[in-house]
């Protein structure tokens, strides 16, 4: 008999065993593993920037490799001076954050009497198909900038500057158009045509 109970017993300690391994390797509250936080998508950069032209613009042959294309706007009558639209693009993440193009820009137009240009800039943002778009819309003397074709014969003509910065998933693109402040003033309508066509696919 007591060879039966001790028999017993082992087959209980053994069965006990088996239970308790079984538990560990599938344990209903498992430690808790440690994940990384899954990074975002990186962004579909794989179209290009569309828009349509008016058809009075004359396209030039763009003067340089970071000029993505520039367009002539003829002359209002009373005006001796062409305006200029240029559409910059450096690269993916290249060219700087829209403020600080946008505060550049105003820094290229001074004030005949003095004033800062800065106070007289009109800045903007607006969607266009789903792409942030800055603007910045100022008029004054304009020095030129970088740009020495952009830039007045007489530098105390008054000059009007529009431009600005569309953000795309291939990066920022620069829109910047100068001219005689009628001239510009003449092809509003037809800027504001001009941006909102603007769309990546």
């Amino acid at each position: 008999m007591h060879k039966i109970i001790l028999s017993l017993s082992l087959l209980a300690a053994i069965c006990c065993g088996c239970s308790k391994n079984s538990g560990a390797v599938g344990s209903p509250n498992p430690i808790p593993q440690a994940r990384s936080t899954p990074s975002l998508p990186l962004q579909n950069a794989t179209g290009e920037l569309r828009y349509k032209v008016p058809a009075d613009w004359k396209a030039e042959t763009p003067t340089s490799d970071m000029r993505s294309a520039q367009y002539k706007l003829p002359r209002a009558d009373g005006d001796t001076e062409d305006a200029l639209l240029v559409l910059y693009y450096f690269g993916q993440g290249q060219g700087g954050p829209a403020q600080a193009n946008i505060d550049r820009w105003i820094n290229q137009i001074t004030q005949p009497d003095g004033q800062s240009s800065k106070e007289r800039a009109k800045t903007g943002s607006l969607t266009v198909n789903g792409l942030q778009v800055n603007t910045v819309d100022v008029t004054g003397n304009y020095s030129g900038g970088m740009s020495p074709d952009s830039a007045p014969a007489n530098k105390l003509s008054l000059y009007r500057l529009r431009a600005a910065v569309i953000d795309t998933p291939k990066g920022s693109y620069f829109v910047k158009l100068t001219g005689p402040e009628k001239t510009v003033g003449h092809w509003d309508q037809a800027y504001t045509g001009y941006l909102r066509s603007f769309e990546f696919r």
